[in-house]
């Protein structure tokens, strides 16, 4: 079956989706993105999204294309439409097409390039990595100073992905002035002594919507959550590791640059969170 995508109010056979070359998304990396994912044909946390995509338009000063209400029924109608059980939804809106290359922000009759798609993963929750966790090695952090906006520039994160896979491990963790950022593509903990230890809020971390769920779900349950950085060195010593994200949810990881975490394999607090996440998140989804 072809894959239907969404563009500028079109839905469309993915082969017949077209951009213009103009676009400052593909010139300028000048746009931001959003991924739901989907259990069992449901959006999780979709008003966590909205509200990040809201922000990070703000930030840098674009238009909202659409009503939160709006978004809903497009991410619905793509999910009926591809018929997914079990995946994402990625969004992208960029500033548009201004018919010319040029560094300046074009003017507000440039409408917004709107392109959303979905990518089919049949039991998503079931990723067998969460019995094994992740192995993961840090680089230093050289992405450019506002990773709190969710932007599409993602050279940066590809290039540190690559570096994991030919280390042969999972993924990499970044490291800045001595202190872990983020993930490639997720947010960072360690489990020292039961307490979550986690990068506090900030323009250097992206304002994660499965990291803001995971730890209202973790006080919830009686954890205890600090936000503050931790070394490398720290997470070597830690009892517990692992990351968040959309599609990864709670992902236990069980050893970093080489050296093993607690025991080398996923423990109690994580296996916990991840349980509480996935139940809360089929419970509300929408």
């Amino acid at each position: 079956m072809t894959r239907i995508v969404h563009v500028n109010g079109q839905f469309l056979p993915e082969d017949q989706a077209v951009v213009s070359v103009f676009d400052r998304g593909f010139l300028m990396a000048d746009g931001v993105y959003e991924v739901t994912s989907v259990l069992g044909g449901k959006l999780i946390d979709f008003a966590g999204h909205c509200a990040r995509l809201a922000r990070s338009l703000a930030e840098l000063e674009m238009q909202n294309p659409h009503t939160d209400a709006e978004w809903l029924d497009l991410h619905r109608e793509l999910v009926a439409r591809n018929g997914v059980v079990d995946g994402m939804v990625y969004l992208q809106v960029t500033r548009g097409n201004p018919g010319d290359r040029d560094f300046a922000y074009p003017g507000a009759d440039t409408r917004p390039t709107v392109v959303l798609f979905t990518q089919s993963k049949p039991g998503l929750a079931e990723n067998p990595a969460a019995r094994t966790g992740w192995r993961v090695i840090s680089i230093p952090d050289l992405r450019w100073g506002r990773r709190d906006i969710k932007t599409v520039q993602l050279l940066y994160p590809s290039m540190a992905k690559m570096a994991a896979r030919k280390a042969q491990v999972d993924d990499a963790w970044f490291v800045e002035d001595g202190a872990v950022t983020e993930g490639t593509s997720n947010n960072a903990y360690i489990v020292k002594g039961h307490r979550i230890i986690t990068r506090h809020l900030s323009e250097d971390i992206l304002h994660g919507i499965t990291r803001a769920a995971v730890i209202r779900l973790a006080r919830e349950a009686q954890m205890e959550v600090v936000e503050r950085p931790f070394t490398i060195a720290e997470a070597k010593e830690a009892d517990e590791a692992f990351v968040t994200s959309a599609s990864a949810f709670v992902m236990p990881v069980v050893e970093v640059d080489g050296a093993m975490i607690g025991k080398g394999t996923p423990g109690p607090v994580v296996a916990r969170l991840r349980e509480i996440y996935l139940e809360e998140m089929r419970k509300s989804a929408i």
